[in-house]
């Protein structure tokens, strides 16, 4: 028993000078009031008395959520300004002995160092121009920091608030922006509808020219294969008349049908062929040869007298009759004498 207690004393202290620190963190070590030296991750066995944790100190990067700030632009517009600095501890030393309340003085010197920037600029630009103004800011606080062991990685500007008035205005401002683009667009909607109706009725008389012109030009083509289809059957209809030999009396014949044909019919009007005479007088002069034909004598006797007592108009239509009855019966005794003869 009396050994235990000098083993459970000794287990006492050993636990209370032996350190362990953990990852990403380090101890501020002084030795009878000076620094010497840092503890990283490990175990560490420390004098009692004579050694002491001066500050224990986090190497994470950290976050510092600052309150916002009032900044005047050059446009002389109050604004509100939240930002946030983004920092991590590379030198525990520098930190611990740097500079009192190191977190107080990144605030006030963020505070200071934006309104600097921000100064320099318009509320549009401000509004506008964030990433311009997170560099500069990044680049100012590290320079200024590096005496503190504090690294700034990167600062960004969380939100920008003006004025009432100002939002107000803004607000108008984009309104009419929006009203403004939204007239445009209608404008230019309806000038592609006007453009592409214009175009379509245009197309639309072009086809319609094509295809009249098209069919004028078919009509005609079909009117000249027309024409020369019926002038080359003529030509070899006259070509075969040529090569079948036909005489003068086997076109005599077929005038005399022609002329029959046309003769057809209840009109006052006499049809001749024009070699008529000629006709005539061969069949004559042959008939008188051949002592052929009709040989009766001309009646040479005096005409009966006509009576006046009788209708003009129907005398005028009788002696018409008798006219056309005698022309029609020398026809036919002609074209009989000229079958005979034939």
């Amino acid at each position: 028993m009396p050994i235990l207690i000098p083993i459970v004393i000794v287990i006492i202290i050993a636990l209370s000078i032996m350190k362990i620190v953990p990852e990403s963190q380090g101890l501020v070590i002084e030795t009878l009031g000076r620094y010497s030296g840092t503890w990283e991750r490990g175990i560490h066995f420390m004098i009692p008395v004579i050694q002491i944790i001066r500050k224990k100190v986090s190497f994470k990067e950290q976050v510092g959520d600052f309150q916002p700030q009032p900044v005047i632009t050059k446009d002389n517009v109050t604004i509100m300004i939240d930002s946030i600095v983004y920092y991590k501890i590379f030198d525990a030393r520098l930190y611990t002995y740097g500079v009192e309340n190191p977190l107080i003085a990144l605030e006030n010197l963020t505070a200071t160092n934006l309104r600097n920037v921000v100064g320099e600029l318009e509320l549009d630009e401000t509004l506008t121009s964030r990433d311009t103004i997170n560099s500069r800011m990044k680049e100012i606080l590290d320079v200024a920091t590096d005496p503190w062991g504090i690294k700034i990685n990167r600062v960004e500007i969380r939100n920008i608030i003006p004025p009432r008035e100002i939002q107000d205005s803004m607000e108008k401002q984009m309104k009419a922006e929006r009203e403004k683009r939204q007239t445009l667009l209608e404008a230019e909607a309806h000038k592609e509808s006007v453009v592409a109706r214009a175009q379509g009725d245009k197309q639309a008389k072009i086809l319609a020219a094509e295809a009249e012109r098209d069919a004028q030009i078919a009509l005609a083509m079909g009117k000249a294969e027309s024409i020369r289809l019926t002038y080359e059957a003529e030509a070899r209809g006259l070509q075969m008349l040529k090569e079948a030999n036909v005489d003068e009396r086997i076109i005599a014949l077929k005038k005399l049908e022609a002329l029959e044909k046309v003769s057809d019919g209840r009109a006052t009007k006499i049809f001749l062929p024009n070699d008529f005479d000629a006709s005539v007088g061969k069949i004559a002069a042959l008939g008188e040869a051949l002592g052929i034909g009709d040989a009766t004598p001309i009646d040479k006797s005096p005409k009966p007298v006509v009576d006046n007592d009788s209708d003009d108009c129907c005398d005028e239509k009788s002696i018409h009759t008798q006219e056309i009855a005698k022309t029609n019966d020398a026809i036919e005794d002609s074209v009989e004498n000229t079958f005979n003869t034939l």
